[in-house]
């Protein structure tokens, strides 16, 4: 094991000791991978959503009718707002399941350090998909959902405060953050509803603000990692932007509050076509790419990986399942809520056999571009690490009258000496 994978196993177990990660050596598991005996898997996702269980579950039946020697595979579902840190703590107590979904933003962590089994590559993935689960060459996940980051929107909502459909603004080029400010403002001064909600950011997952900064050219940091952008000026026109837009105008969810788009509690959300399965026919809705930066048209992507734990007691079996559930087949079966970065499913036609909500229009204009031209959200070592620290700093930016350079130079100086390690 070489001098910089040593380096990173050890800041790994130290997470571990803080409960945010976990791994306690270097290889990860016992190296047995011992089938013997009746083999029952345990694979942790985040998403209890009933029609991605009985997809999930659909397929875990159809591979046990040709492998009996697996009794049994469960899919354990762990909250989203704590999942890594539930996962990795089940690594170091010694419950470590069989295979796991992997955020993105803890990619470089989990396979840097050993914690996965290298998986089969497959030359149907697009490169840039398999980028951050690979390491010497070698792939330690597979991208069981590459899904760039759209708009749904609320068009009575809309129609209701006179504002123009997203459809319209885009055809006359003027469909960007201005114009959503704009109408997020009008929504709420006529309806008293919210404007546009960034989902699942609540003023604490700070990576899904990149789905905002990105089109002003900003990043979280250098593209080495080892120098912070948040006191850039892209970053700090980005988050005076995101400020004014809030405080300023009352366009965008303010902090302490709560609206959920899919129970037509706000006009807009910027989420992944996966919460299509939430719409119902309460209103009319579309979905359109983010909206243009001062930098133009851009595309944030979330991603996720199906790893097999290196601790797995049956990682062969595990490995077998995993192959299974990733195959071309299983592929286009995930991509009715999980977008796959395969080649030969790309194509909005493909796309919409298996996703009935969306046209092919919306597919090709925020799924398909979106994988082609996407950026990955904010990926680093020692994630949690430097997460904690990001989230805690920016505590100061979400009050009315915050001194957003001064908030942003001291997220840097907070994070300089890990991004620097």
């Amino acid at each position: 094991m070489n001098t910089q994978r040593q380096q990173r196993t050890r800041k790994f177990a130290a997470l571990a000791a803080t409960g945010l990660l976990a791994l306690t050596a270097c290889g990860g598991g016992d190296g047995s991978g011992s089938d013997d005996g009746p083999v029952n898997l345990r694979m942790t996702v985040w998403s209890g959503a009933p029609e991605h269980l009985k997809l999930l579950n659909g397929i875990a039946d159809a591979y046990r009718k040709t492998h009996p020697e697996v009794k049994s595979i469960k899919f354990d579902v762990l909250p989203v707002e704590n999942y890594t840190e539930t996962l990795t703590t089940q690594m170091a107590g010694g419950k470590a399941p069989d295979l796991a979904w992997i955020f993105e933003n803890s990619a470089a962590d989990f396979v840097s350090s050993g914690a996965l089994k290298e998986v089969k590559d497959d030359p149907d993935v697009l490169p840039a998909a398999k980028k951050i689960w690979q390491q010497d060459g070698k792939l330690y996940a597979y991208p069981f959902s590459t899904s760039p980051f759209g708009v749904f929107v609320n068009l009575d909502m809309l129609k209701k405060a006179g504002q123009p459909a997203p459809a319209e603004l885009i055809k006359q080029g003027k469909w960007n953050w201005d114009e959503v400010d704009t109408i997020g403002a009008a929504v709420h001064a006529k309806t008293g509803k919210t404007g546009m909600v960034i989902r699942d950011f609540d003023y604490k997952a700070w990576d899904n603000l990149a789905t905002y900064w990105d089109g002003w050219g900003a990043q979280a940091w250098s593209a080495d990692g080892k120098t912070c952008g948040f006191d850039k000026p892209q970053m700090v026109a980005a988050m005076t932007s995101l400020h004014k837009a809030i405080f300023d105008d009352e366009a965008m969810l303010a902090p302490g509050t709560t609206a959920d788009f899919f129970a037509g509690e706000s006009a807009m959300t910027v989420t992944q076509m996966s919460r299509a399965s939430l719409l119902t026919d309460k209103f009319k809705w579309d979905f359109v790419p983010l909206p243009e930066g001062p930098e133009g048209k851009y595309a944030v992507i979330g991603q996720a990986g199906i790893a097999v734990l290196a601790k797995s007691k049956h990682a062969d079996a595990a490995a077998g399942f995993q192959a299974y559930l990733t195959n071309k087949e299983n592929s286009a079966k995930l991509g009715a809520y999980f977008p796959q970065a395969r080649s030969s499913q790309l194509n909005a036609a493909t796309l919409a056999k298996s996703n009935a909500k969306l046209s092919e229009k919306q597919l090709d204009d925020v799924v398909v571009d979106g994988i082609k031209n996407g950026k990955v959200k904010p990926v680093h070592i020692g994630q949690a690490e430097i997460y904690a620290s990001v989230r805690s700093g920016l505590d100061a930016l979400w009050k009315p009258n915050a001194d957003v350079q001064k908030v942003l130079t001291g997220v840097c100086n907070s994070i300089k000496p890990q991004l620097e390690q």
